[in-house]
C-alpha cells in the first residue's frame, strides 16, 4: 500500500511484512495501531510500530522471537509484549481487548475483544486509530472515535470521561504527548484532567507505571520540555520529591539533548538514552534521593547498571582525549571510532574541557563524514588481520593519508600586466 511504502523507513516496511506473515501463520487479524498511526497520519516521524491482534497476541510474539526479534517487556495480564528487531525497530505486539477497572487506578480485568471495542477504550482519539493489514481488508482504516480530526485540529481528546480514573498514567502521557506533538488539550479533556487532579488519582499510579513512563520520556526527542512541564504541574515529584526547584536540572538536560542530536546527526545510534537521562535527571540529588527515586521507578537491573557504569568508561575517553600526544586528527578519529556512543554523548553534555568538547564536533562534523565517503574497497585494501599490531599500524598510516594532509592551495592565475593609466592634470593628458 502506498500509504505504508511512503510513510515507513525500509527497515520499518520489512518488520511490517514479517509481523504479517507470523500473524498469517497464525491464523489471527492484525492492524497497525496506537502511535505508529497516529505519527503516521499526523505527518510526524514514525518511532515505533504498535500492531493489536484480534486474537493470541503472545504466540505471534513468541514466533517473531524465534525469527531474530528480542522481547524487552512482558505484560501477561494485558497480553502485550515490547519488542527490539534485528534491523533495530522498536514494537508492541497487543492483544485486542477490554479492560473494566473494579476500582480507580487498580489492576484491570482483561477480556479479548473486537479491533473496534479496543479502539473505543484507549486513552486519547488520535491514539485509536488502526489500519487493517488483513487479506480481505487491507488498507481499511478504522476510526471509531473521530481521531483524524483531532489530528487536523492539533487537539488532544479522550475517548471517554473515565480516561484518567481508570489508569491514572495517562496524567504522565498526557503531558508527554501534548509537548511532543504541539497540541492543545480540548476543553472537556482538560477539565476531566482537572478533576482527577482534584482528587489526587496521581497518587494511585503504580511503580512500573512510573518506570515505564520516565522510560518513554526519556527517549522524547524534546525530553527537557516534557520534564520542565511536569515540574510546572507538581506532576515531576512523582517520581522523587526532591525533584522540584533548583534541583530540577533542565540546563543539563538540555546539554543531554544537544549532544544526542549532534551524534545522531552523523549516523550514529544512541542506545543508552535511558541512563543517559537518568544521569542528567538525577545529577542535582544527593546520593540517598538518587537510591530512593530508582526504587520509586522499578527500573530494568539492565537500565540500573548501565546508569552505574556511564561516569567511568566517559572520563577514561575524556583523559584520552585531552592528552598532549593528540596532535593529529587522525589520532582524534582513532579514539572516537572505537569509543561508545553513550560515553561520547556523555562527554558533550558533561565535560567541561574545551579541547574534548571540540574534538568530539570536529570528528561529528568533520573527520566522520570524510571517512564515511571512503570506499569500502580501500579500507579492505589495508594489511594485516583486524585487531593485530600489523593492521593497527597500517589503519593508523590510511587515516593519517585520509585525514591529516592538507589540500595544497591552488597557484592563482598570472594577472596580465596593467597598463599604466593615463594621469588627467588639470584637464590635460600628461
Amino acid at each position: 500500500m502506498f500509504m505504508l511504502d511512503s510513510h515507513l523507513s525500509a527497515d520499518q516496511n520489512r518488520v511490517l511484512e514479517q509481523v504479517q506473515a507470523a500473524a498469517g501463520a497464525a491464523g489471527v487479524n492484525l492492524f497497525l495501531t496506537g502511535g505508529g498511526m497516529r505519527d503516521m497520519m499526523g505527518g510526524f516521524p514514525i518511532r515505533d510500530l504498535d500492531f493489536s491482534v484480534e486474537g493470541n497476541a503472545l504466540k505471534v510474539a513468541r514466533t517473531l522471537e524465534e525469527q531474530g526479534a528480542r522481547i524487552v517487556s512482558l505484560d501477561e495480564n494485558r497480553r502485550t509484549a515490547e519488542l527490539v528487531f534485528a534491523n533495530g525497530v522498536t514494537g508492541q505486539i497487543a492483544m485486542s481487548r477490554k479492560e473494566r477497572y473494579a476500582k480507580a487506578g487498580g489492576k484491570p480485568q482483561v477480556t479479548p475483544a473486537t479491533i473496534q471495542e479496543d479502539l473505543r477504550g484507549r486513552d486519547f482519539t488520535v491514539n485509536a486509530i488502526a489500519l487493517s493489514l488483513n487479506r480481505a481488508s487491507r488498507g481499511l482504516l478504522l476510526d471509531p472515535t473521530n481521531g483524524l480530526a483531532d489530528l487536523e485540529h492539533r487537539e488532544m481528546r479522550s475517548t471517554h470521561p473515565y480516561v484518567f480514573y481508570d489508569d491514572p498514567v495517562r496524567l504522565l502521557r498526557l503531558n508527554r504527548l501534548r509537548i511532543r506533538l504541539g497540541f492543545a488539550v480540548e476543553e472537556r479533556t482538560q477539565a476531566q484532567y482537572q478533576n482527577a487532579r482534584a482528587a489526587r488519582m496521581e497518587d494511585l499510579i503504580s511503580s512500573p507505571s512510573l518506570g515505564m513512563e520516565l522510560q518513554n520520556i526519556a527517549t522524547e526527542f524534546n525530553a527537557a520540555e516534557v520534564v520542565q512541564a511536569l515540574d510546572q504541574e507538581r506532576l515531576l515529584t512523582l517520581f522523587s520529591p526532591a525533584l522540584t526547584g533548583p534541583k530540577v536540572n533542565l540546563h543539563g538536560l538540555e546539554r543531554l539533548e544537544k549532544g544526542e542530536r549532534l551524534v545522531e546527526s552523523a549516523g550514529l545510534s544512541v542506545d543508552a538514552k535511558v541512563p543517559l537521562f537518568l544521569h542528567a535527571l538525577t545529577a542535582k540529588l544527593t546520593p540517598k534521593e538518587k537510591a530512593e527515586l530508582l526504587k520509586t521507578v522499578d527500573l530494568l537491573k539492565s537500565d540500573t547498571d548501565r546508569l552505574r557504569n556511564l561516569d567511568a568508561p566517559a572520563r577514561k575517553l575524556e583523559q584520552a582525549l585531552k592528552s598532549a600526544r593528540v596532535r593529529k586528527p587522525s589520532h582524534v578519529y582513532q579514539i572516537l571510532a572505537d569509543a561508545p556512543a553513550a560515553s561520547v554523548v556523555f562527554l558533550l553534555a558533561n565535560s567541561s574541557e574545551r579541547v574534548v568538547q571540540e574534538r568530539i564536533r570536529h570528528y561529528v562534523q568533520k573527520y566522520l563524514p570524510t571517512m564515511q565517503e571512503v570506499p569500502a574497497a580501500e579500507w579492505d585494501a589495508i594489511e594485516g588481520q583486524p585487531g593485530t599490531p600489523k593492521y593497527n599500524r597500517n589503519r593508523q598510516v590510511f587515516l593519517a593519508s585520509k585525514l591529516d594532509v592538507r589540500p595544497r592551495k591552488t597557484p592563482e592565475p598570472e594577472q596580465p600586466p596593467v597598463t599604466p593609466a593615463e594621469v588627467v592634470i588639470r584637464g590635460r593628458t600628461q
